[in-house]
């Protein structure tokens, strides 16, 4: 059951402009990407009151930098329940992964989730308890209830260059224990963020601050690794504002946004699209959110 309602003409809208986006040079376009689209009718919605529809959404991929909007908001629940100590380090390495997407204070939010820290092989007792500790965010995912966090893996931390000593260990040989998600797990935690379900208000104001993206033009030319240009954000009206989290690596690119526009209710659109050719695709993620907005205005 999706914590959404299925809606189908916003069903036939979204397959009918991947078929088209797929035949206009896209050959396989179908199979590449995964889709949760939702559009509330009220302008502070509740969760769960939204009309939806989805593309292969239960689909697990490798996130890239979305899984840093879980770790997030794991950390604002870990600071709720006193696991964690609220100082200026940790907002700073909240902001920055968030923000900036930074992935040196990823690291730093894992460690003090998990009580864990990179560094060489481990073994016998030690490796055990490292394993069970890194754990522990897909153990609180699971108590959450919510089946689209069923299947999720958020255990890894995020990389320039990639793992080393224990970090590669804990990929497995086959790159198994990699982060995965879906566009519906993502979709559902961010709708969370945005309308205090999950966390406190206080909490989940401080993360949609962290959130909200700029779309005015001479922000962005400012700063070309705004999460605005190539993703989601770059195709919504002007007058929007934007609340989202991208990812981006040579096998993918990825974007979960909320937005409205003035004295309008919201729309929610997560999209994972996967494969080199894909995540070299800087029109893919505009033209979905133009084409999906403009159903939403209609």
């Amino acid at each position: 059951m999706a914590f959404y309602r299925p809606d189908p003409a916003m069903q036939e809208h979204l397959s009918s402009l991947l078929r088209r986006l797929e035949s206009e040079g896209r050959p396989g376009l179908t199979e590449q990407v995964a889709i949760t689209w939702v559009r509330y009718d009220q302008q502070a919605p509740a969760a769960g009151t939204g009309l939806g529809a989805a593309w292969a959404d239960q689909r697990l991929l490798y996130p890239a930098s979305v899984v840093k909007l879980f770790y997030a908001v794991a950390a604002e629940d870990w600071l709720q329940r006193d696991l964690l100590v609220d100082n200026d380090e940790l907002r700073r390495a909240l902001r920055d992964m968030i923000v900036d997407s930074g992935n040196d204070a990823t690291g730093l939010v894992v460690d003090l989730l998990t009580a864990t820290t990179s560094g060489p092989t481990l073994r016998g007792q030690a490796w055990s308890q490292w394993q069970q500790q890194r754990q522990l965010v897909n153990t609180w995912l699971q108590t959450i209830g919510w089946p689209e966090l069923e299947r999720i893996n958020c255990c890894q931390k995020t990389w320039n260059e990639g793992p080393y000593g224990r970090e590669r260990d804990f990929y497995g040989v086959m790159n198994d224990n990699r982060n995965a998600l879906s566009t519906a797990a993502t979709a559902r935690v961010l709708e969370a963020v945005m309308t205090d379900a999950l966390l406190s208000p206080p909490a989940s104001r401080r993360l949609r601050d962290l959130l909200e993206r700029s779309l005015d033009l001479a922000q962005r030319a400012a700063d070309p690794e705004n999460q605005v240009d190539g993703f989601l954000g770059e195709g919504l009206p002007a007058e929007s504002r934007v609340w989202s989290k991208a990812g981006w690596m040579s096998q993918a690119r990825h974007d979960a946004a909320w937005w409205s526009l003035p004295d309008a209710s919201p729309s929610l659109l997560v999209v994972f699209s996967d494969g080199q050719e894909r995540a070299q695709d800087t029109a893919l993620l505009p033209a979905l959110a133009r084409e999906l907005a403009a159903f939403a205005i209609d």
